[in-house]
């Protein structure tokens, strides 16, 4: 009696074909599949792990949940690389050295001055920046208030005590250095650093980082930092084509400005993290 050949496929059988997928079975690499057997996983179920889960946001803004990678490097490179740059150039400009013959080469091939550059130079006048920066202080502190932030008003007070201490710091290193200032002004001393430029960035500066958190859409966000940036530009700009200030004056400020800027966003961040988890304690 010959016996019936039996169909391949079936469990415990020696095959000589190619394995067949059978249905009902969920293979151990297939998309989806964590190992684990279960033929139920969803291809588009997240993976367990929090970090895993879990965007990170835009470094060190306000609001990130920590740890966000990147957040120390960036602070490090924001507050150590602008002090090593004004301490190379104000060393540069003490000692009469090459970059301050090259600065004024600069200088005299962008000094035009007119009518718009001076107009652009205002915009780092103390009458101008800072209104704009005490306006934007009532608003932002307006706005915690009525939405029950936690400490709503040190981030306000934390950006007008910056302000504050701009003079307190650039007015001694004009009187230490004595740069005198470029020959299309009156002779005078105490040009390095500029004071507009530092009186803007601080201003303007402190105004976006306290803005920020209060925008939703990332467009205005990212709006709102070109801005700035173009404020800041546009001061400096006029600034050395007025002739009142040298380029390595401006240049100066900027790197000064970018750590008292970058040290504000770190209180401000720390900030709102320990707000953050003060107000969870009291909500549970």
């Amino acid at each position: 009696m010959r016996d019936t050949p039996r169909p391949q496929g079936t469990v415990g059988d020696i095959r000589t074909g190619p394995p067949q997928l059978r249905p009902g079975r969920a293979l151990a690499h297939t998309p989806g599949a964590s190992g684990s057997g279960s033929p139920h996983r969803s291809d588009s179920r997240p993976p367990q792990t929090p970090r895993g889960g879990r965007r990170s946001d835009l470094i060190g803004r306000l609001g990130t949940t920590p740890p966000v990678p990147g957040r120390p490097t960036s602070f490090l490179l924001l507050l150590g690389l602008p002090a090593l740059l004004f301490a190379l150039i104000t060393w540069q400009v003490v000692s009469d050295g090459l970059l301050l013959r090259v600065d004024e080469r600069v200088s005299r091939a962008l000094v035009h001055p007119d009518r718009f550059s001076e107009l652009l130079a205002d915009l780092g006048n103390i009458q101008v920046a800072v209104p704009v920066l005490a306006v934007v202080l009532a608003y932002v502190a307006r706005r915690g208030r009525a939405a029950g932030t936690y400490r709503w008003w040190l981030p306000p007070l934390a950006a007008a005590l910056l302000m504050a201490l701009v003079p307190a710091l650039v007015v001694p290193l004009k009187v230490l250095i004595d740069r005198p200032g470029t020959p299309v002004v009156p002779p005078a001393t105490g040009y390095y650093p500029s004071g507009h430029t530092a009186t803007a960035a601080v201003a303007y500066g402190s105004a976006t980082l306290l803005l920020l958190p209060w925008l939703r859409s990332a467009y205005a966000r990212r709006g709102l930092l070109v801005a700035c940036a173009a404020v800041n530009l546009a001061v400096g700009f006029g600034l050395v084509r007025r002739g009142y200030h040298w380029p390595l004056d401006v240049a100066a400020s900027w790197c000064l400005c970018t750590v008292l800027i970058t040290s504000l966003w770190i209180f401000l961040v720390r900030a709102d993290r320990t707000g953050g988890r003060r107000g969870h304690g009291e909500s549970v």
